[in-house]
């Protein structure tokens, strides 16, 4: 199978997940996340907004660490800091998926311990699938970047032996699921 057919094939998969299931599964990545040392002793982590029934990390979120999230700029991905009690609002970016507020304190790469990713699926060498646009592999193929502790974040269904890679294709040093915290 492609990537474009297990993407669709996956995307439905987790689309049909009840909204109980997502909860609770998301809760558990969470639990399984702040039980790992790499999450323990990072202070800046970037994570993301949950969309299209992405785990939700939105239960991190209140735990005293500081917190970065993208927004979408060209074809890159530019990051910014974001609290709870952020005065500045979010807002829907070019892909409908929340964002900081352009004018949010930017992060810059040296500040940053650990990234937390989204994904559509990883594989237990460290490979990711995500929508196709490439944002994350750009990201983590440039050197202030490419050293950075990662964390791909997807549901057990779609945590595979191997997914499809072309030359491109970033590793990530660890993979969380609902079941625990593997490393690549």
């Amino acid at each position: 199978m492609d990537k474009k057919e297990l993407r669709r094939s996956l995307l439905k998969k987790r689309q049909s997940l009840s909204s109980e299931a997502h909860q609770h599964q998301s809760l558990q990545i969470c639990q399984n996340l702040k039980d790992a040392q790499l999450f323990i002793n990072a202070k800046l982590i970037l994570a993301y907004f949950s969309t299209r029934q992405e785990p939700d990390l939105s239960s991190l979120f209140a735990l005293p660490k500081h917190w970065g999230f993208p927004r979408c700029v060209s074809t890159d991905l530019c990051w910014h800091e974001w609290s709870l009690n952020n005065s500045l609002p979010l807002q829907k970016g070019a892909f409908g998926i929340l964002e900081p507020h352009p004018n949010s304190p930017l992060i810059q790469s040296d500040a940053v311990d650990l990234i937390l990713l989204p994904a559509v699926a990883c594989d237990r060498q460290g490979y990711r699938l995500g929508y196709g646009g490439g944002f994350y592999d750009r990201l983590l193929s440039s050197p202030p970047w490419n050293q950075k502790a990662t964390i791909g974040i997807v549901f057990d269904f779609a945590h595979l032996p191997a997914l499809p890679k072309d030359p491109w294709d970033q590793r990530l040093q660890a993979v969380c699921t609902e079941s625990g915290l593997f490393s690549c």
